[in-house]
């Protein structure tokens, strides 16, 4: 059984009528998966309520300073408002960012458990939150926060964090670039945003890889890269577990980039990750065309179950 971690409380962060990070995001996702013909091969698991998850504060001002986390709760419990003009807040996002987190971690928990793959099906996403502002539309660091809480457990030494959005997870970048037992990893469209995640930036410790992929291109570019680049620098890094930031932007079809991905293609992803470990959460960044977005993740999770068979 491969775990799906997801609540119907996602769906209560509203960014308005026009906005593409939208609740029925999760809606089209979860509707898919339930009519799939492995869905009886799908654990549908609730995210731990905050207050059973006393860990969860101190890691996240681990990741954010106190003062971004008070103006996030202050905007939301005033009513709402915006972070930025791409980032609504409305009166229960705040309460919802902690639970997606807490789902990023049980997602952690859920993988160590096991040896085997989770997907985290939860929003808001969050690999463009710094640790002292929230952006495009994302309102926590949620991979980063993951990363940080899995060192904590036992026999975890080291974290990569792979993130295939289409755009470049600034925010994960800048919290994990510091830590020596954090590697980072982004596949992104460049030029593009936020600007960030040039191929010369290289962490603190060697430990961040930047592939800036052009407008246009499609998997005849992807595929070199994961074969030279990415899976040799995570071979390197040999960590104890892997988190994926699992934006499917890169669509063709999507509105919001222009890479030329087929939601296939995530499947081959997918199979360069499973062959570096079982030990991956997948959790859901960006993608906004509901019908690419759908069933890429479907194609994530039918080659776990596949690999899982073999």
């Amino acid at each position: 059984m491969l775990p799906i971690i997801y609540s119907d409380e996602f769906l209560e962060h509203k960014t308005g009528r026009y906005h593409p990070e939208t609740p029925e995001r999760l809606t089209a996702i979860a509707n898919t998966l339930k009519k799939a013909v492995f869905a009886e091969k799908l654990a549908w698991l609730a995210p731990t309520p905050v207050a059973e998850k006393p860990s969860l504060m101190p890691l996240l001002v681990k990741a954010h300073t106190p003062a971004y986390i008070k103006k996030l709760w202050e905007i939301a419990s005033t009513g709402g408002g915006y972070l930025d003009g791409d980032t609504p807040v409305s009166p229960r996002s705040y309460d919802v960012a902690l639970l997606a987190v807490s789902a990023w971690l049980d997602g952690v928990d859920a993988v160590l458990g096991t040896a085997n793959p989770a997907f985290v099906l939860a929003r808001p996403p969050g690999h463009h939150a710094e640790s002292d502002a929230g952006m495009g539309f994302c309102l926590f660091s949620n991979a980063a926060i993951a990363a940080l809480y899995a060192l904590e457990q036992p026999g975890i030494n080291r974290v990569a964090v792979l993130d295939w959005d289409v755009h470049h997870g600034n925010g994960t970048q800048a919290i994990v670039e510091t830590n020596p037992q954090i590697a980072y990893c982004s596949l992104h469209q460049y030029p593009c945003y936020p600007g960030t995640g040039k191929a010369t930036e290289r962490g603190f410790h060697n430990n961040v890889l930047n592939l800036p992929i052009p407008p246009g291109s499609d998997i005849s570019v992807y595929q070199p890269l994961w074969e030279t680049k990415v899976v040799p620098f995570l071979a390197n890094f040999q960590a104890d577990l892997l988190i994926v930031s699992a934006g499917y932007d890169a669509n063709a079809e999507d509105p919001l980039a222009s890479i030329n991905l087929q939601p296939e293609d995530y499947a081959l992803f997918t199979e360069y990750c499973l062959g570096l470990t079982r030990k991956i959460i997948f959790g859901l960044e960006g993608g906004y065309d509901f019908s690419t977005l759908s069933q890429s993740v479907l194609a994530t999770i039918e080659q776990c179950l596949i690999s899982e068979d073999i």
